[in-house]
């Protein structure tokens, strides 16, 4: 009896749309569960999908003044943010014929362009909060890239590459890699730094408009219709991505295919999706057990996360490696 196997090419556009099609459900469940917390019965898990269609039906306006480029930085920007998935480990342990394209740092400057589009789309609006926003963002954005780095040139240290599949086949490799002092070190900086980048702590608030605690809800606070629907889209979209990041590279890189069998790339999709709402279950905890921090404290959080860092690299010298 033969299996029916799936081409590479076919492979890589399955890990593309599970990007782009399971976004919306993990935040779904992370708007569930911290409702939960909170003792109210809260959004449907699928609402984000209603809301997505709702945008895409509504009337798109532009503020005058503002040219093209406002119009095609949620495209741009959402393509960056499917790009990604083409570099790392989604649904196979092993690598695609784009995986070697690009390392972790390649990824994460596509992810930082997508962050700049949309930035400067904002700042063109000439809005006070769109502009507020995007200056904030790429304040700590500047602090949040070098703890980033020193993540990867730790990973490059441990694996003598930082190709993400490459460290995933180290930590699958044996228990003993994820329980390494440097590995736990530098999982937990990046953990840090997905918090921030998603928007749940230090950050006043991920889903209101607060002026003091405005960041990524002020960036697109001119958009409108479908084009408001791709920015929030591609924030989901980003969201799940840095999940996939920590989940398939640092924290547990199991049950990927290791064929191209039709059965096990389905498999795959399921138990990344399950990882992922684990995973944004125990960040809603996180979020909803801490007071929201003032805006200036961010950069001690940051700071924090850096350290994390800076001792990961120490600790592969002192033989923590």
């Amino acid at each position: 009896m033969t299996t029916l196997e799936l081409t590479p090419p076919v492979i890589q556009a399955t890990q593309v749309l599970t990007i782009a099609v399971g976004a919306p459900l993990i935040t779904g469940v992370i708007a569930r569960v911290e409702a939960m917390l909170q003792g109210r019965h809260g959004p449907r898990v699928l609402q984000p999908y209603s809301d997505l269609a709702k945008l895409f039906r509504k009337e798109s306006l532009a503020p005058r003044g503002t040219g093209p480029f406002f119009l095609a930085a949620p495209f741009v920007a959402m393509a960056c943010y499917l790009t990604v998935p083409l570099l790392i480990p989604v649904l196979t342990s092993y690598a695609l014929p784009l995986g070697f394209m690009g390392d972790i740092l390649g990824g994460g400057f596509v992810l930082a362009l997508a962050s700049f589009v949309v930035a400067v789309a904002a700042a063109e609006t000439g809005d006070s909060y769109a502009q507020l926003g995007s200056s904030r963002a790429k304040t700590f954005g500047a602090i949040t890239e070098p703890v980033v780095l020193l993540v990867v040139f730790t990973v490059a240290i441990v694996t003598a590459t930082d190709l993400p599949y490459v460290l995933g086949a180290t930590v699958r490799s044996s228990p003993d890699q994820i329980v390494r002092p440097a590995h736990l070190l530098a999982s937990a900086a990046l953990f840090m730094v997905i918090l921030f980048e998603t928007g749940r702590i230090p950050i006043e608030t991920h889903t209101g408009t607060t002026e003091l605690g405005m960041i990524e809800e002020a960036r697109p606070f001119e958009h409108s219709g479908p084009y408001f629907a791709v920015l929030k889209w591609g924030s989901m979209a980003k969201q799940l991505i840095l999940f996939t990041l920590l989940l398939n590279v640092f924290v547990a890189p199991w049950g990927m295919a290791a064929t191209r069998d039709v059965g096990g790339v389905l498999l795959a999709v399921v138990l990344l999706l399950a990882k992922s709402c684990v995973l944004g279950g125990v960040i809603a905890v996180i979020d909803d057990s801490f007071a929201k921090l003032r805006l200036f404290k961010i950069t001690e959080f940051v700071a924090a996360a850096f350290l994390l860092a800076i001792l990961a690299i120490f600790t592969l010298y002192l033989g923590g490696g």
